[in-house]
């Protein structure tokens, strides 16, 4: 299987006793919501895209979060016919509605998901 599939990894997870396909997706760093707005992270998925996981990444500051498919498209703030997109801000002192900032997201942690994901040891930082 190939990248241009939608798939970056398939990963074995013991805990469902199966293999899991896994799509990876980055950001450099925050950059200027429509440009010229607070400081978000940002990502856009393919709807179609058949990946069971997705995994975003904050190259920046070595954060990344995972989600189950689902759970990406239910968190996705804008969604069109064949793309989803999810972004959330990052400045701590910005008050924005709910589900649109990093802090919102901090279940989806990878860290917080491993044991839950791939019955992995995870840790609760």
């Amino acid at each position: 299987m190939t990248t241009d599939a939608g798939i970056d990894l398939v990963v074995y997870s013991p805990k469902l006793e199966k293999a899991v396909t896994v799509q990876v997706k980055t950001c450099l760093q925050p950059k200027a919501a429509g440009g010229k707005g607070r400081s978000q992270l940002d990502w856009w998925l393919p709807r179609g895209n058949p990946a069971e996981l997705i995994g975003l990444v904050d190259l920046e500051s070595d954060r990344a979060w995972i989600f189950r498919k689902q759970e990406f498209e239910s968190k996705a703030q804008q969604q069109t016919d064949d793309r989803l997109h999810l972004y959330f801000y990052v400045d701590p002192d910005y008050a924005t509605r709910d589900g649109c900032h990093i802090r919102d997201f901090e279940p989806f942690k990878i860290e917080h998901r491993m044991s839950e994901l791939f019955g992995l040891p995870g840790s609760s930082t």
